[in-house]
């Protein structure tokens, strides 16, 4: 059996890795242009088929039959071929649900405020309706129309209006790679907000979630949407259950294969030496922010520093960290000061799990490293260490050898 993604633009897609894991049957990318569309549906031998933007809506016409829920909803994700022809669905109903339930996120009796007017907004709207919220507002470019008692449309210039709004859903781009970063509200403008949900699953955390984290309310992204409507589709597909603890594995799985592993600690402990041998081991892509400040600039770390200043450098180290952090799937050393400078926490953390290498300060090498041969290397860690303690999801000695710490750090993660 043979199954694929159907779009326009499908460079970044993980549904191939997730589906192989999930059935390991042959799963392709189909990229086709909007004038192909009807020739793909009618000609393709494929047994099912994932549809996504722009083609939600436009798939609907060929299909035989279309399910209750992609009804209601207006749009097909899934295409199952049977006898007469295809038949839709809309699994990421399903994904959107299990995205709140694995968050915590229980909409039922509450005002939802949900992001965006878009296909991925009728699929809440639709899902948020059943699972018994009280008010749906939905926000977009230009107020609408009320589309019953529980469901309005509103304009992002009225957020202030809904400043009561018990859970906030975003279902725009606003923050998914690359333009990471956006948001298109501040939480703190929500005091009663208790749940926040983001589909994008690039990055793992988008400034909202981050936010959100920051604020220490509950909050989930759109990585365990992705696997659960892609469970939902195989099930269809193969006619047989899948178990949810299979789609608990692979979320985890998919989760660390995307997530960045960012190195941090004081200059000359080990770091790009470690990821190195981590690069080795996984095959990941490495990057060391220092290397990409050079290229950046085609001068050396301790020549900007010495000759323009520790704060013109800084400016340079947010510029890579910012670059780097919008990856995933990699491997990231940083430079020993990088922690100073607060805002690039939320860079390294939107995709990473952040590892604070501590060595012995005797054995720190100071050779070409003007802030520790100015300061002194214990001066130096006194100023850093609560910085790499706030920084760090765990913590390797690099007391042995750089194979032994890069095996331990893979083993914590």
């Amino acid at each position: 059996m043979r199954f694929g993604l159907l779009g326009e633009h499908l460079k970044h897609s993980y549904s191939p890795q997730i589906h192989q894991k999930l059935h390991g049957m042959d799963y392709g990318l189909y990229e086709v242009s909007p004038e192909e569309l009807e020739g793909f549906l009618k000609t393709t031998e494929l047994d099912g088929i994932n549809v996504t933007i722009p083609y939600k809506q436009k798939a609907m016409p060929f299909c035989v039959r279309i399910s209750d829920t992609a009804g209601r909803i207006g749009c097909v994700n899934t295409l199952v071929r049977r006898p007469d022809g295809w038949h839709g669905y809309n699994t990421d109903y399903d994904g959107f649900r299990g995205m709140l339930k694995e968050g915590g996120i229980d909409p039922a009796g509450k005002k939802v405020l949900v992001l965006g007017n878009g296909g991925a907004s009728l699929t809440a709207r639709t899902a948020l309706k059943d699972l018994g919220a009280a008010e749906i507002v939905i926000m977009s470019r230009s107020a609408g129309a009320s589309e019953s008692r529980e469901v309005r449309i509103d304009s992002y210039g009225r957020l202030g209006c809904h400043a009561d709004a018990e859970i906030i859903i975003n279902t725009t781009p606003a923050g998914m790679y690359p333009g990471n970063g956006e948001k298109l509200l501040d939480l703190e403008d929500f005091p009663k907000c208790t749940g926040v949900a983001d589909v994008i699953y690039n990055p793992a955390r988008t400034a909202l979630l981050l936010q959100a984290e920051a604020l220490g309310i509950p909050h989930t992204g759109g990585l365990g949407m992705l696997v659960s409507q892609a469970r939902r589709s195989a099930e269809l597909w193969l006619n047989r259950q899948i178990a949810d603890r299979k789609a608990a594995e692979i979320f985890t799985e998919m989760e660390r294969e995307m997530q960045n592993i960012v190195l941090i600690g004081m200059p000359g402990c080990g770091k790009t030496e470690i990821g190195r041998a981590l690069q080795a081991r996984t095959g990941r892509r490495f990057m060391d922010t220092d290397e990409m400040i050079e290229e950046l600039t085609g001068r050396t770390v301790s020549d900007i520093i010495t000759e323009d200043g520790e704060k013109a450098f800084r400016a340079w180290e947010t510029k890579a960290v910012s670059e780097a952090g919008k990856e995933s799937g990699c491997i990231i050393a940083t430079g020993g000061g990088c922690v100073t400078s607060e805002g690039n926490y939320p860079l390294l953390h939107q995709n990473g799990r952040i590892v604070w290498i501590r060595r012995e300060l005797g054995l720190l090498q100071t050779d070409g490293r003007p802030l520790s041969r100015a300061e002194g290397p214990e001066e130096l860690y006194k100023k850093r260490r609560p910085l790499y303690a706030r920084f760090a999801d765990i913590i390797v000695d690099n007391d042995t050898t750089v194979e032994e710490a890069a095996e331990r750090i893979l083993k914590l993660l």
